[in-house]
């Protein structure tokens, strides 16, 4: 299933710079960054309530917050790309 996952972390502090850093590095672990706060995550439910948990843990919840937008499995019929970066498909083939 494709998830939408955007974060918003406060970086007043050292502390918040931290989480920060913590948070985009995991969401790149399991995710293609599209924008510079906001990933796709192409997961099966498992793996998205792992992730999901892990950075519910990384965030204060007083100053962050985490937003998860559920596109499903139709997902390409949802999304619609428009300007200069290249989109990608995540079902596609990768070559390594």
């Amino acid at each position: 299933m494709m998830v939408l996952i955007s974060y918003d972390v406060s970086t007043t502090s050292s502390a918040g710079k931290t989480r920060l850093r913590k948070v985009a590095k995991e969401c790149q672990n399991h995710a293609q960054r599209v924008q510079n706060s906001v990933f796709e995550a192409d997961l099966d439910y498992s793996a998205f309530l792992k992730l999901k948990d892990r950075l519910v843990k990384l965030i204060d919840i007083e100053q962050d917050s985490l937003r998860f937008y559920y596109l499903g499995n139709n997902w390409e019929k949802r999304v619609e790309h428009i300007g200069a970066k290249k989109t990608y498909n995540p079902e596609g083939i990768l070559i390594v």
